[in-house]
């Protein structure tokens, strides 16, 4: 079995689905047929960016300023510090690429317990299956069908300082069980394992804004911070998706039964660009991304093969609308931008939620071009219960 050719297919299929075919492995680095450079940023488990929460999907991924919700620690663990009831938990589950594929899916679990009235203690399981994909080997020989799957788990803690500040971290064990120890030039392949940390932190104020009391808050998430993952002994190791994610939300309360929130969400990978090579494989422009972690994470804002402006173009938004009725039925909806260069995601997203005593169901749905998108028409469900007064 050809194990690089098999984990650019496996990238490819799941990856190009949020069009994170800027970050995955699937396109090599140098100058193209077609004349243009990919100097994309190479990551091992991409599954871990994807959003499983329905209501942050039905916001175009924002939610790290957000009022906080059971599924909090999924985007910023730091906002666990500020929930109210004294325990709870989720299930959310989305069929991702649906349109192209009927078998891939995401599923998450979550929990939380607050140990006093500072203190949050969760727990959640990210599972991602690729559903079955048929094996062959270089001379196009069956090898059998498997069933791809990755899978993370969390336990988190959080601590709230006061009434309006919160610091957060999760620990992350990840694994990644792409070829069912195949063989691959002479080589046993395994399954990928790792560690990985987050670090997060959380503000919010309660104030009079624009006329209205307000809520307003930001929110910082550094996530995915770990060791690298390999899939042989001796082979590459690729960096985890480590993710800066940093916005802003204001939440306007109308009256008793009106209340509005607004946000913009900044993403950006801490992973090294890779640079552009020449006919000799000798770097052109751009820095060499074999390098440590810590080199990796902080190197990653100046890397870039084409300066300053390639940097920015890293960077995707997302802005985010909330409106809840009587605290018991949201309607949402979000823009998400990323550069036409590293990715070219852009669509809106729709969502709707429904509160009913201890219970919410929240519904999301990504509108794009069925024809220009993989992601078109994906859905996400979130089921959250919130117990005690």
């Amino acid at each position: 079995m050809n194990l690089k050719y098999f984990l650019k297919i496996a990238a490819g299929v799941f990856l190009c689905n949020f069009s994170w075919a800027a970050h995955a492995q699937t396109v090599q680095p140098g100058t193209q047929t077609n004349g243009s450079a990919a100097n994309n940023v190479v990551t091992a488990v991409p599954f871990l960016l994807i959003t499983p929460d329905a209501r942050s999907g039905g916001m175009a991924e924002t939610g790290v300023a957000v009022q906080p919700d059971v599924n909090s620690m999924s985007i910023n663990p730091s906002k666990l510090a500020f929930l109210e009831a004294p325990y709870g938990f989720s299930a959310s589950y989305s069929p991702w690429l649906k349109n192209l594929v009927p078998d891939i899916n995401l599923g998450y679990v979550s929990g939380f317990y607050k140990l006093d009235k500072s203190s949050v203690i969760g727990g959640s399981l990210r599972y991602f299956s690729l559903g079955r994909i048929q094996f062959t080997d270089a001379n196009q020989q069956d090898l059998g069908t498997y069933t791809p799957s990755e899978l993370a788990i969390d336990a988190t803690y959080a601590r709230r300082f006061g009434d309006e500040f919160s610091l957060g971290t999760a620990v992350r064990y990840i694994y990644s069980n792409l070829t069912a120890g195949q063989f691959s030039a002479g080589q046993q392949t395994k399954a990928g394992k790792a560690l990985a940390v987050d670090v997060s932190a959380y503000y919010r104020k309660p104030t009079f804004f624009l006329g209205y009391d307000a809520i307003v808050a930001a929110g910082l998430n550094i996530s995915n911070i770990g060791t690298k993952m390999s899939y042989v002994d001796a082979g590459d190791k690729y960096f985890l998706p480590t993710n800066m994610k940093l916005g802003v939300a204001s939440t306007f309360i109308i009256d008793d039964y009106n209340e509005f929130t607004l946000a913009l969400d900044f993403n950006k990978l801490l992973v090294p660009t890779q640079p552009v090579y020449d006919t000799n494989g000798n770097i052109m422009s751009g820095k060499d991304p074999n390098r440590s972690v810590p080199a990796g994470i902080f190197g990653s804002f100046s890397d870039a093969p084409g300066g300053f402006s390639e940097e920015l173009k890293e960077v995707t938004a997302g802005l985010g609308l909330e409106y809840w009725y009587h605290k018991q039925f949201a309607f949402r909806t979000g823009y998400f931008y990323e550069s036409p260069k590293k990715g070219d995601r852009r669509y809106l997203t729709l969502g709707a939620g429904l509160k009913y005593n201890q219970f919410n169901l929240d519904v999301a749905y990504l509108l794009a071009n069925a024809q220009k998108s993989p992601l078109a028409n994906t859905l996400r469900f979130s089921l959250l219960f919130n117990f005690g007064k």
